[in-house]
């Protein structure tokens, strides 16, 4: 019996902006206590309050909406971006097989939105039923690898 293949997870967005905005609240607290003269004032405390709520959120967002998740195999087994889950057994294995990277004019992309997000290439999936959707990825050469080896086609 061959081994479970190892569930595929590519994260949708990075902390680093978060911590980059906090990294810079932290510096003008710190030199707020230590250099004399005038205090800041507290709206401009409240605005960059009011920017790391929303820098967070985006991040939060983003890894939300946009994660690829591989997980489980053969039958079981299911590609998810976001919210939206499709099963393996829907995906076309002969086709994917064959197409490493790339854009089709006019097919959706898995997760939602309107086009791919910024930074990520779509793979074109094959659907049973023929149709075709992309599933925005940073690496689509070890997407693709993750998705035969759970669908079977590609050994462990």
């Amino acid at each position: 019996m061959a081994a479970p293949a190892e569930d595929y997870v590519e994260p949708g967005g990075s902390w680093r902006p978060l911590w980059v905005v906090g990294g810079a609240a932290l510096l003008f607290l710190a030199l707020e206590l230590v250099l004399p003269g005038p205090d800041l004032p507290v709206v401009a405390w409240a605005a960059l309050a009011v920017v790391l709520g929303i820098v967070a959120g985006s991040c939060l967002a983003a890894r939300r909406l946009w994660t690829v998740r591989v997980e489980g195999a053969g039958d079981d087994g299911a590609l998810s971006v976001g919210r939206e889950r499709l099963a393996l057994t829907e995906v076309d294995g002969e086709h994917l097989a064959g197409v490493d990277s790339g854009v089709d004019a006019g097919a959706p992309v898995l997760g939602g939105g309107w086009s791919l997000p910024q930074g990520r290439t779509g793979l074109p999936l094959r659907l049973a039923d023929g149709r075709t959707v992309l599933v925005p990825t940073r690496d689509p050469g070890a997407l693709r690898t993750a998705l035969l080896t759970a669908k079977g086609t590609l050994g462990p």
